[in-house]
């Protein structure tokens, strides 16, 4: 479907996922781009109801512009106590513009005002303060060079939302999103640590999978 040599368009502008997706990519032989390296590309209306909707947007409208097969994910952050918000609002939960800070903020505040919030007590000094059970979501969608979908898959990743930001890596809600097991934040794992336990990484295996097949 994909043979080595191909060229592929990661439909964003995110450094932070155009990082994560061609480092997945390096060893498959397969000419990464993104929205990054194209002038005049539009702005895509991304008004689907699921993350899935989005990605497909994304994918096709992309697609038809340049003639060539598209990757397209759409991602966010479902927090229990906020019954699933942000979810497909999550890169703009403050505001149209917001930035990683303003929806970390608002989300944090949100949170503040909820009544059903995990009231675990720290063991430890070094451990954080638990607000709510939440879950990175992913899907991804690959379509041909005509925007019709070869490929759509979707993964998760399970953890719970912490009252302070830990770590420098990652973007997004990445310092705020904390895995128990691992006693560490997405954003205090190194790229390699991501990939291979984030909801993008295992919706971009979940993709490679379908795409060998």
């Amino acid at each position: 479907m994909l043979p080595p040599g191909s060229e592929i368009i990661v439909a964003t502008r995110n450094a932070g996922k155009v990082k994560e997706l061609v480092s997945m990519f390096l060893n498959k032989g397969i000419v990464v781009k993104s929205l990054l390296d194209f002038d005049d590309m539009p702005d895509i209306v991304e008004d689907g109801a699921t993350f899935a909707d989005n990605a497909l947007i994304k994918a096709r409208t992309i697609a038809r512009l340049l003639s060539l097969p598209v990757i397209a994910d759409d991602s966010g952050l479902c927090v229990d106590a906020l019954n699933g918000e942000p979810g497909v609002f999550s890169a703009r939960y403050a505001g149209e513009h917001a930035t990683d800070e303003q929806n970390n903020r608002k989300l944090l505040d949100e949170l503040k005002k909820s009544g059903d919030l995990l009231k675990q007590s720290p063991e430890t000094v070094s451990e954080p303060i638990y607000l709510s059970a939440a879950r990175f979501k992913c899907a991804i969608c690959l379509v041909d060079s005509d925007g019709n979908p070869l490929v759509q898959v979707e993964a998760s990743c399970e953890g719970v939302i912490i009252a302070e930001a830990r770590g420098t890596n990652g973007f997004g809600y990445d310092p705020l999103f904390y895995i128990p097991e691992l006693e560490r934040t997405m954003a205090e794992l190194d790229l390699k640590q991501k990939n291979r336990l984030s909801h993008r990484g295992s919706a971009i295996r979940l993709l490679w999978k379908a795409v060998e097949t």
